[in-house]
Order: structure tokens, then C-alpha cells, then sequence
């Protein structure tokens, strides 16, 4: 079981900037971010590894960074050019399923574990 508790979600006007937080309960292989919009399907957004390698879905990359702190049981989100399109529920994502190797056989909006969510919202 992982226990994943997202913070720092909030309003911005659109060119503005987020950063986002997630606390792990313990180490996994596989974390995330994805994201949902009322009414829309789970998207994912980016996934690091414990390898340190990442990935980002084409409407994010150039804007939102992911990283994680040295022990890696904190994750975090840096929004930067938000768009009010960005707007959404954010969760934090983990997966205890694969070895790094295997982390990309699952996109990160499948990931078993995620948090309670924090909502980014970006007015135009």
C-alpha cells in the first residue's frame, strides 16, 4: 500500500505558475502525475522513474517539470505558461507492479495508487 497526499494546487491567471507537491508513504518505482477535467477521461501527464528518467505527454512538455527529492518520497509538479486548458484535478500516482525497466508498460493514469487530488485551476 501507498499512502499519497498531493498539496499546492490553486488559481492562476493563465501564463502564471503552479508548484505542485506530493508526500509518498514509501518508496515506489513508478510515480506520476495525471490529471482529470469535469467531464473528461484521466490524462496523463508525466511520470519519473527511480532511474531519474521522465516522461511528458506532448501538451505539457516545455512547461511542466517533475522531480522528486533525493530519498524519493516526495514528488513535485513545477507548472510554468498555464493555460486555462490545464485546468483540473491533479493526482499524484504510484505503482508497485514493475521494476524501472517495466514502468512505461503502464501509463501513469492506471498506476493502482494516487492521492485524494488538488485541483489547479487557470482563468484566461
Amino acid at each position: 500500500q501507498v499512502r499519497l497526499v498531493e498539496s499546492g494546487g490553486g488559481s492562476v491567471q493563465a501564463g502564471g505558475s503552479l508548484r505542485l507537491s506530493c508526500a509518498a508513504s514509501r518508496y515506489t518505482n513508478c510515480m506520476g502525475w495525471f490529471r482529470q477535467a469535469p467531464g473528461k477521461e484521466r490524462e496523463g501527464v508525466t511520470t519519473i522513474y527511480a532511474d531519474g528518467s521522465t516522461t511528458y505527454a506532448d501538451s505539457v512538455k516545455g512547461r511542466f517539470t517533475i522531480s522528486k527529492d533525493n530519498a524519493g518520497f516526495t514528488l513535485y509538479l513545477q507548472l510554468n505558461s498555464l493555460k486555462p486548458e490545464d485546468t483540473a484535478m491533479y493526482y499524484c500516482a504510484a505503482d508497485t507492479r514493475y521494476a524501472v525497466a517495466d514502468c512505461s508498460k503502464s501509463d501513469v493514469s492506471e498506476y493502482i495508487f494516487w492521492g485524494q487530488g488538488t485541483q489547479v485551476t487557470v482563468s484566461s
